[in-house]
């Protein structure tokens, strides 16, 4: 079983992190949440990043606000792929300082970036990423997405 790595600058920063956990769940995706800041614990950082494909992991969700170093650390770090959260935080200039920091990667280290407070993108993403080698996954996006459409077709019938 694929399990997804999600994780976060500070604890500030659950409630939108908590879109892609409970999306991923939704998925019957194994999640593991943890509070790694890049700036208060770099050494829990580095052991994190240069483990988390030891410990299971398919793929690392992470959520940074402010400076948003979490994320490209990471992925600078782990040969898996990375998906970025830009939190829009107390500290940050309006959010963008937060997207920036993570979209603006140097080539040889790809960080996938979702939009500002877009954690419920990442935790599909990153399903689909899982999809892509596990068909029980796949099968459970095709579902999801089948749902997606009906929907938007039930609210096109009730504008009639």
């Amino acid at each position: 079983m694929s399990k997804v790595g999600v994780i976060m600058g500070s604890k500030s920063d659950l409630p939108v992190m908590q879109d892609a956990i409970d999306i991923l769940k939704s998925f019957n995706i194994e999640v593991e949440v943890d509070i790694v800041s890049a700036h208060r614990t770099p050494e829990k950082l580095f052991d994190y990043g240069k483990n988390a494909h030891t410990r299971g992991f398919s793929v690392i969700i992470a959520g940074a606000g402010g400076a948003a170093h979490l994320p490209g650390m990471i992925a600078s770090l782990s040969p898996l792929p990375v998906i970025g959260v830009p939190v829009k935080s107390s500290n940050s200039i309006d959010g963008w300082d937060s997207v920036l920091s993570i979209l603006q990667m140097p080539g040889g280290v790809p960080v996938a970036t979702v939009a500002l407070n877009g954690a419920k993108n990442a935790g599909i993403l990153a399903a689909q990423i899982i999809g892509a080698s596990d068909k029980k996954v796949l099968n459970t996006i095709v579902a999801y997405k089948e749902e997606l459409k009906i929907k938007v077709n039930e609210s096109a019938k009730d504008l009639k």
